[in-house]
């Protein structure tokens, strides 16, 4: 796909964008825009959602970046590292860092900053919260042999370490400011981006401004930008009315072809696959659960190539896949996951061999407690679809929507047979987006409470594998395992649609909504 603009004359259809002249960004300007959620924190290292990412992402900057198209290609760039290199065995990473860094308060960005932030991130301080603490406990020793150079010496080799360097999440902090208080970036934003901290608004908004000591000569671009908290039924309103220039997490397609009947040629469209699922996951540790025969009757049932259409009409829900995303590097090949249990295209006789497997299983007139989240997108329509599937095959399903803290305890507790999971991460990585597919003795977010020695071994062995065409094999062999033992299944990959005024320019569609949100090469045409 590409990136695609919606014209006057297309209430839902849509038009390739034709290349263009590139244009001479404008100076000035502030960019106001919506987050449907308010942040938990301040502190990238703590936090897990968008709703702290997007107010102070622009605000910070880590050694490494994510940029690109997700339509075409998204790698990994130097942010405050100008240079890197990783060596041979893979054990030792050497980063030359810029030497023209300073922190909004005017003092110098060094090598013992990216040290501290580090530390902080692999072992916080007692009462510190650290999300990612478990990607980086193969960081062995950190050394800072001068100002202006960083080396991360491992204690086995990681493949996945490049994306770690690059990760949304990893803010650089500073040192001087962390030894006075470890505390300091959950209230404040005092990072080394093209942007510092403004008014905070508790519950309603975010300010950022320009700072003009940022190193990038000429970024930013804007003077500023507003972030606006509001519900989600709030964001079409405002962009419609001119209270928003963009939205950067997602809209459904209705709020797509809404926005682009009223305001026409005054929107853009752009739209990709997402770095974010639906899986269902099946309580093994229960009866009739535990039986191959029944996960895979259950998976078998639900045609996700014919519903893949009308699904993506009415929902995020479109791309049909297996555990790694469709169109990525470690994406099973089409002829491959046909092959799998419910990915077969011909559906009648996928439904018959699911009948089949119940009968000799001997639960034939199964009833499954089928727990879900009550969102309406896009949780409802997948749930009610997955109901309507398991029907098909004489399967009822009791489906329970709740609230998303009583969902998370019913799956806390494992008060279900099969729910509703998702994964949602910042870049195409097994390590890092595979974890819930382990045994339940290797990780905790594992909600099917299984046990696979050859699912674990696989994940252990391609995260060793630096060598990127061996990785991706491994990686098929890992998803091919856990797809035919259904311990869990692939449901749909979710589609993302950003509908932003055209006056706002610069921005880059990314498949993870955390990535891309530096602002620092968006500017306004106006």
């Amino acid at each position: 796909m590409k990136t695609k603009l919606l014209t006057a004359t297309a209430l839902a259809m849509v038009v390739i964008a034709a290349p263009v002249l590139a244009q001479t960004p404008k100076k000035g300007g502030i960019l106001n825009f919506a987050t449907v959620a308010e942040p938990p924190t301040f502190d990238c290292h703590a936090t897990t959602t968008f709703a702290t990412i997007h107010p102070v992402a622009p605000s910070y900057n880590g050694l490494l970046k994510f940029r690109g198209d997700v339509n075409k290609k998204l790698e990994p760039v130097g942010d405050l590292a100008k240079s890197w290199e990783m060596s041979a065995d893979g054990l030792t990473w050497t980063f030359k860092l810029h030497d023209n860094v300073k922190f909004h308060d005017g003092s110098a960005m060094t090598s013992a900053d990216i040290k501290a932030s580090y530390e902080r991130i692999k072992t916080p301080p007692q009462g510190i919260v650290s999300a990612r603490a478990a990607l980086h406990q193969d960081i062995a020793s950190i050394e800072t042999p001068n100002a202006t150079t960083v080396v991360f010496k491992m204690s086995a080799p990681n493949a996945s370490m490049i994306n770690n360097f690059a990760s949304p999440f990893n803010c650089i902090y500073s040192a001087k400011k962390l030894a006075e208080n470890p505390r300091y970036p959950d209230t404040e934003v005092m990072g080394t981006g093209a942007f510092k901290m403004g008014e905070h608004v508790k519950g309603q908004s975010y300010e950022g401004k320009r700072f003009d000591g940022y190193f990038e000569q000429g970024k930013p671009y804007l003077d500023g930008y507003k972030v606006f908290m509001v519900k989600s039924n709030a964001v079409v309103p405002g962009i419609q009315g001119g209270q928003f220039d963009a939205e950067f997490r997602g809209r459904s397609p209705k709020e797509r072809d809404q926005l682009v009947a009223a305001m026409k040629d005054k929107v853009t469209v752009m739209e990709g696959p997402w770095t974010t699922n639906l899986l269902l996951a099946f309580n093994t540790q229960k009866k009739p659960f535990d039986d191959v025969r029944v996960r895979r009757a259950l998976t078998m049932a639900i045609d996700r190539w014919g519903g893949s259409e009308p699904l993506a009409k009415i929902s995020m829900l479109k791309f049909v896949g297996g555990f790694m995303r469709p169109g990525s590097a470690y994406a099973l090949p089409k002829e491959e996951l046909e092959k799998l249990p419910g990915f077969g295209k011909d559906i009648a006789k996928q439904r018959e061999e699911a009948k089949r497997l119940l009968k000799e299983a001997g639960v034939e007139n199964l009833k499954i407690n089928f727990v879900n989240r009550n969102l309406a997108e896009p949780y409802t329509p997948m749930g009610i679809y997955v109901v309507d599937q398991w029907k098909r095959i004489g399967v009822e399903a009791d489906h329970k929507q709740l609230e998303t803290k009583l969902y998370f305890d019913a799956q806390a507790k494992r008060d279900f047979d099969v729910t509703i999971e998702f994964i949602a991460e910042f870049v195409d990585d097994p390590s890092i987006q595979l974890q819930k597919l382990l045994s339940s003795e290797k990780s905790k977010s594992a909600l099917p409470g299984h046990s696979d020695k050859v699912i674990d071994e696989l994940f252990e062995k391609q995260a060793r594998t630096v060598d990127p065409a061996a990785r991706i094999k491994i990686v098929q062999e890992l998803d091919k395992r856990v797809t035919d033992q259904a311990y869990a299944a692939m449901l749909f990959w979710w589609q993302r649609i950003i509908v932003n005024n055209a006056k706002v320019k610069g921005w880059e569609l990314h498949a993870a909504h955390f990535t891309g949100q530096d602002l620092s090469n968006v500017w306004l045409d106006q």
